[in-house]
């Protein structure tokens, strides 16, 4: 089978497919059974300064077209996660902590209390007052808490970007001046439920984050638009299910993909993925560094 090892944002993977950031990562044990069962890589659950409960239930809404969440970034702090970290490079794949601030200092103070493979940061939650996207919506303090990690931290930094804006490529370019080694696209969609007998909404949070199918064609148009404007990787991530959900993000330019929602049936679609490029590549007679960007070229 083709080979799919190779660099994405600065790490060296054994294949492109990733565990997404909230999912499975808020222990080491979780973060083992995901890297064993195929992940190239693993992302941790968001982690800030201080200890966090999240938000009131229910955080979940199960929809028809993917998952409405409302989590709130609950977290035991950076001071409490090493461990976490540790247990989770035993399953021999590189871990990537993913962290959360309000101001740039607060980036610095968790990033540098960690030491893991590379790091996520998280500018782009919808339902996190204070955090996300409430300040990752702004070119000018994606660029400024960037190049201050950047600074801390001498391992790749990559940078989670909202669609929860008219324009993501001036996000993804002010991570780009900000020194990130790559930018992921994209986070959940901002979207409620509401219950029609009660006629109050369904999440305790009452908006929350969707994700799961619905979003992935927002998803791919978005890593497009990033991939023709950026010179660093875009790692996409959305509504990625099959082997050709994840073809068609590495098409539109992703180096890399991580996948979320879709682990609800099980960790072994990791490695149904990654099996189905490595034969999709085989069948079609090409490398990996091919298909990255096809979509671009065939104008």
């Amino acid at each position: 089978m083709a080979t799919l090892r190779g660099d994405v944002g600065g790490l060296e993977l054994e294949n492109p497919v990733m565990l997404a950031a909230g999912i499975l990562g808020t222990t080491g044990a979780s973060l083992r059974r995901a890297a064993l069962a195929g992940a190239g890589a693993v992302v941790t659950k968001s982690i800030g300064i201080e200890p966090r409960d999240g938000h009131p239930g229910p955080g979940i809404v199960h929809l028809g077209v993917g998952l409405l969440n409302a989590m709130g970034l609950p977290n035991p702090s950076y001071r409490e996660f090493q461990e976490e970290i540790d247990i989770g490079r035993t399953g021999g794949s590189p871990v990537v902590a993913s962290i959360f601030g309000s101001s740039p200092e607060e980036f610095v103070e968790v990033a540098g209390g960690l030491d893991a493979d590379a790091f996520e940061l998280n500018l782009s939650c919808p339902h996190a007052q204070g955090y996300g996207a409430e300040i990752g919506c702004h070119p000018g303090d994606v660029e400024e808490i960037t190049r201050a990690v950047v600074r801390e931290k001498s391992v790749p930094v990559w940078v989670k970007l909202t669609p929860n804006v008219a324009d993501i490529v001036a996000l993804g370019l002010s991570a780009e001046r900000g020194g990130a080694t790559a930018v992921v696209a994209i986070n959940t969609i901002k979207a409620m439920a509401i219950d029609v007998e009660s006629g109050y909404p369904i999440l305790g949070n009452r908006v929350g984050g969707l994700s799961g199918p619905a979003i992935k064609p927002v998803a791919v148009r978005c890593v497009y638009d990033l991939h023709s404007a950026l010179s660093i990787p875009v790692i996409g991530v959305g509504g990625i299910s099959c082997w050709q959900d994840a073809v068609e993000m590495i098409m539109a330019g992703a180096s890399g993909v991580q996948v979320g929602s879709a682990l609800s049936g099980g960790l072994d679609i990791l490695k149904s993925i990654s099996n189905g490029i490595s034969r999709y590549l085989d069948r079609k007679g090409m490398a990996l560094a091919d298909l990255s960007g096809l979509a671009g070229r065939q104008r």
